[in-house]
């Protein structure tokens, strides 16, 4: 059977699997990185991640992984059995990372098509060592050792049976849920998990990786095991466990006689029993020997057939009360290719344009036209596609958990090697962004991050001759508001010198020479920083100053719509905010005309659309512009003025305003006539355009014509 054994086909799910597994494996560690030590649910979990982890890549004859994910399998096999007091536990926290870096940058390689060749030597020895203190150190007198957690690599599938006075038989039949992709690939997997500790162990059906259609049949029929160990059933059901792939378990003890017979009645004919997996072995018992409950009287000699743990023969159940158990039990998942997502995305913006398009028409204007049916299947069309958008934007929303935890594990790795201690608060990680959002992000947020404990957080020593907690603080917070996330790294650390900033710009010839420096407010100098090559960081380090890096940030959030807005207070600390669009997607905006240009705003940033008289305009000498609307002043922008459009309504009580609200800043914006609403498709502005202040980007109109992308905030900056 191992010659025949091909693992093309479970190296998706392999990397799959396991990386969801080291995922929740740096959760665990971080969560608890603070801690005195490891609480036990977490020694268990981590253990069983690693044993997990260690069988799967033993099947896959990845054998540098299965080294190290069962050397420290070993040293939390010691830390559950032992339960020793001196285990260093910052020291522990670093070894278990390290593992799981090795395991995951093995497993990029993978993806890569590459072999996995990372040297596990040097980690095993350090794993050695480690293991080796806590014993020598942790000894109690009169507590024998654990026994050794020995790893036996097996040789084939089947297990010659040695059974001892010890020796215990088992019957299992496992029923996996009629969704399970590739049920062959988990039966393996739990066959692989229960050799360790197995004396003998015989399964069916047998071809359960050369035969590609066994799948059907292990759904259909269960899989079956019979089992010889020297262990409990509580050990059996840990080792098998039961997750989203797995329904349930049903094991029965058995006798040495019925174990032997195996699979069938040795010639007789075959039995089929209905099992509903909540009836005793008694109760079958009584089935087949044709006894009913309650009947006193014995049968006549007829032979009872003795029945041994793979005589069951599960027959199906009916498709629709098959398919009710699993929708009441487990939710339905299937992993898509993300390539597959971004081009249906973009196949549904098209259909988007399309239906404007169609809608849109000029031969939908002809006079006399009766468009009454036309109508009624447009409301339907719109309906259908604004559901098709809802629910492909649902699917590419994810979470910013994973990019957050991400960013404790840099402030935890950071802040051992600059020897400072910092907390590390996560705020909004459940906040929801589109997929292709969080990978623009994580890069520009780890720069920042970075920085903050770096050059933001001061060492021990300066914090406390400044009178500051010697620990310090690093905030990480995501919300939304208005169809954006706001996602800010605030440190309580030494914030950014005005001074200094000022220093560098007029060293490196950025400030205008007539203008004295009291005239910069505080956002435009802190801007400097985020220029090339500009930093304030006199010594260059391995995570450098805020300047080195900044540039890139900015480049990257530009390159969604996004902006970096920097606040700081010298002494106290910094706050740096991106501001980011949800989604890169499909949003509903307003079309509006000004001369003979047209431009959209998104719904989400107006507050309301008023009329206004002139008697209602004040007008300043410097050529500013406000409006009094019930009491409140509020600034005017005229759109044609601010992009020096030709042929627009000067006269106010012609046109229309919009008062616009963005992180309560309001601003009225002057528009000659609004078109209508309409869900637009975001797309980007060419890279062979100059940046325009206050555009994020443009979008196709149903006639065909380009219309612009207002930013709310760029226009108010």
């Amino acid at each position: 059977m191992a010659e025949e054994f091909s693992t093309d086909g479970m190296l998706d799910m392999y990397l799959f699997e396991n990386g969801q597994l080291l995922e929740q494996l740096q959760d665990t560690v971080l969560e608890q990185k603070d801690a005195d030590s490891f609480d036990e649910d977490s020694i268990n979990e981590i253990f069983r991640t690693m044993h997990t982890i260690k069988g799967s890549s033993g099947i896959m004859m990845f054998d540098n992984i299965t080294a190290v994910a069962h050397k420290l399998e070993d040293v939390f096999y010691y830390l559950r059995e032992s339960h020793p007091d001196n285990v260093p536990h910052v020291e522990l926290v670093e070894h278990v990372l390290t593992v799981a870096d090795f395991i995951s940058n093995e497993m990029d390689k993978i993806r890569g098509g590459d072999t996995p060749d990372g040297d596990e030597k040097g980690i095993i020895a350090d794993l050695d060592k480690f293991l080796n203190s806590i014993k020598s150190g942790g000894k109690q007198e009169g507590k024998e050792e654990p026994p050794a957690n020995v790893h036996v690599e097996p040789k084939q599938f089947y297990i010659a049976p040695v059974a001892t006075s010890a020796s215990r038989f088992y019957k299992i039949i496992i029923t996996f849920f009629p969704e399970t992709e590739m049920a062959n690939v988990h039966a393996y997997k739990i066959v692989y998990a229960l050799k360790e500790m197995a004396e003998d162990i015989l399964y069916s059906p047998e071809d359960i990786i050369s035969d590609p259609n066994i799948s059907e049949v292990i759904l259909q029929e269960g899989f079956r095991i019979l089992l010889q160990a020297q262990c409990a059933e509580e050990a059996i059901r840990e080792a098998i466990g039961i997750g989203y792939d797995v329904k349930q378990v049903d094991i029965f003890e058995c006798k040495a006689e019925e174990f032997l017979q195996g699979f069938d009645f040795g010639g007789q004919s075959q039995q089929v029993i209905g099992i509903d997996l909540d009836s005793s072995v008694e109760e079958i018992d009584a089935r087949t020997t044709g006894k009913a409950e309650g009947s006193g009287e014995k049968e006549e000699k007829a032979e009872k057939p003795q029945i041994a743990p793979g005589d069951f023969v599960i027959k199906s159940k009916e498709p629709g009360k098959q398919k009710k158990l699993a929708k009441d039990n487990k939710a339905s998942f299937i992993s898509v290719d993300v390539r597959k997502m971004d081009q249906l995305m973009d196949l549904i913006g098209e259909l988007v344009i399309s239906e404007s398009v169609v809608l849109q028409s000029p031969d939908l204007k002809v006079p006399g036209l009766n468009l009454d049916n036309f109508n009624k299947a447009a409301a339907q069309l719109a309906k259908n596609s604004t559901d098709l958008q809802n629910v492909i934007m649902s699917m590419r929303m994810v979470p910013l958990t994973n990019t957050f935890q991400k960013m404790n594990r840099i402030v935890f790795d950071v802040s051992r090697k600059l020897d400072k201690d910092i907390e590390f608060v996560m705020v909004g990680e459940q906040t929801e962004v589109d997929k292709n959002i969080i990978e623009h992000i994580s890069d520009p947020l780890m720069h920042i991050v970075r920085n903050s404990v770096d050059h933001g957080i001061e060492s021990r020593e300066e914090r406390i001759s400044a009178g500051k907690p010697e620990k310090g603080k690093v905030t990480l917070s995501a919300k939304t508001e208005a169809g954006k996330v706001w996602i800010s790294v605030e440190d309580d650390g030494q914030g950014l010198s005005r001074e200094k900033i000022l220093a560098k710009a007029r060293k490196q010839g950025l400030l205008d020479p007539d203008k004295p420096d009291e005239a910069y407010t505080d956002k435009e100098v802190f801007q400097f920083i985020t220029l090339p090559g500009f930093s304030t960081n006199e010594q260059v380090t391995e995570y450098s100053g805020r300047g080195v890096g900044m540039d890139v940030v900015i480049q990257n959030i530009q390159a969604i719509g996004g902006s970096l807005e920097i606040e700081s207070v010298a002494g106290m600390g910094s706050i740096m905010s991106l501001k980011i669009p949800l989604t890169l997607a499909i949003v509903d905006g307003i079309v509006m005309e000004t001369g003979t240009s047209s431009f959209v705003m998104e719904t989400s940033a107006i507050k309301q659309f008023v009329r206004v008289r002139e008697d209602m305009m004040i007008h300043e000498p410097n050529g500013d512009e406000y409006v009094m609307i019930r009491g409140e002043c509020f600034p005017v922008i005229r759109l044609g003025d601010w992009y020096g459009l030709t042929d627009y309504k000067r006269n106010v009580e012609e046109g229309i305003m919009m008062i616009l609200e963005v992180e309560g800043r309001n601003v009225c914006l002057m528009v000659d006539n609004l078109i209508g609403e309409q869900e637009i498709v975001v797309k980007p502005i060419p890279s062979y355009i100059r940046k325009v202040k206050g555009l994020s980007g443009c979008t196709q109109l149903g006639d065909g014509s380009i219309a612009l992308i207002l930013d709310p905030a760029g226009l108010m900056e």
